[in-house]
């Protein structure tokens, strides 16, 4: 998952409240949100699974946007 595909993941699934999601939700997984994770350099993928961990989003949206090989 590129960088641009994770932001229209989550602008796909927040819409209005995606700006939120990546800068404000502390990712419990990394203990930082998800903008500073990308920052860090954490692969843009597991940050999208934190989020959708994070947010309790159903197995479908998971795998949705910008994932090739869900079950790799």
């Amino acid at each position: 998952m590129r960088r641009s595909e994770f932001h229209r993941a989550v602008d796909q699934e927040f819409g209005a409240r995606a700006n939120w999601v990546v800068a404000d939700i502390v990712l419990t997984a990394y203990g930082i949100t998800a903008a500073e994770a990308l920052d860090a350099g954490v692969p843009p993928r597991d940050i999208w699974l934190a989020i959708c961990d994070e947010t309790e989003l159903p197995p479908s949206a998971r795998y949705r946007v910008g994932i090739q090989d869900a079950r790799a």
